[in-house]
């Protein structure tokens, strides 16, 4: 295949009931292409957190949590212009960019499509925000919620 890799087409199934509606709150997963271990550095991982951050200044997002985990990212936000596709398409493109030239690789690193999670209630806000900075401990990757060094969240609380 050379430089070209197959894509898994996303299931139609994460489509179903999909709406954007802004000022709604979303826990969003979007996973590495063939589920490679690629956010495994500072430099790597700076990258996609850039882009998330420059979602935020382009007011197509309000980041309230985020995990890069080594082959997926977890992201709770609120959406702000625009719809949840394309904010998730602008976040993957920044990312590939600038992961690619950080690497000296081209193309997409995103497999295509994400899961989304409309949340409705503050309670959950936060029960969502206490599994994604959980997520590194469930993996093995830390002993506590707070020790892995590639999560945040506004909730201070929700590391102790």
């Amino acid at each position: 295949m050379g430089k070209y890799h197959s894509v898994v087409m996303p299931s139609p199934r994460l489509l179903i009931g999909r709406r954007s509606i802004q000022g709604a709150y979303y826990m969003l997963t979007t996973v590495v292409a063939g589920r490679e271990s690629l956010f495994v550095d500072d430099t790597t991982v700076d990258c996609v957190v850039e882009a998330l951050r420059c979602s935020d200044r382009e007011h197509r997002s309000r980041t309230l949590a985020w995990v890069v985990m080594p082959d997926h990212v977890h992201w709770l936000m609120q959406l702000g212009n625009g719809n949840i596709s394309r904010c998730v398409q602008a976040f993957k493109s920044r990312s590939s960019r600038a992961v690619n030239l950080h690497r000296g690789s081209e193309g997409s690193i995103w497999q295509r499509g994400f899961y989304d999670h409309c949340i409705r209630s503050d309670q959950s806000l936060l029960t969502q925000a206490n599994y994604l900075i959980e997520n590194p401990v469930r993996s093995g990757l830390a002993t506590k919620a707070g020790e892995y060094p590639y999560c945040w969240t506004r909730w201070p609380s929700a590391t102790e």
